[in-house]
């Protein structure tokens, strides 16, 4: 079913703090709830209802242990690798 499946090369915005306080956490959930809700309205679609958050969540859940373990990570495409792994030198 194609709402299972990433295709991939598409663009992306990633942020990375040093320090998650909560003026920085609320400032991106902020963010990303007023991206996601004008986008919406522009595509005249229910953004919060949606088949790729559910595969969103799934393939977070496969990352999340990675996340943990110290070693370098390139089992994923360059850019998730590159995240994971500046993700770890942050918390280094």
């Amino acid at each position: 079913a194609p709402f299972k499946v990433f295709e991939g090369n598409r663009p992306t915005n990633s942020i990375l703090v040093k320090q998650i306080t909560p003026r920085t956490l609320g400032n991106l959930i902020a963010m990303y709830e007023h991206k996601i809700f004008v986008q919406g309205v522009i595509w005249n679609i229910f953004s919060f209802d949606q088949w790729g958050v559910e595969l969103g969540k799934q393939l977070a859940n496969q990352i999340l242990p990675e996340l943990a373990d110290a070693s370098q990570i390139n089992s994923h495409d360059s850019s998730t690798n590159g995240l994971i792994n500046a993700f770890k030198a942050f918390k280094a």
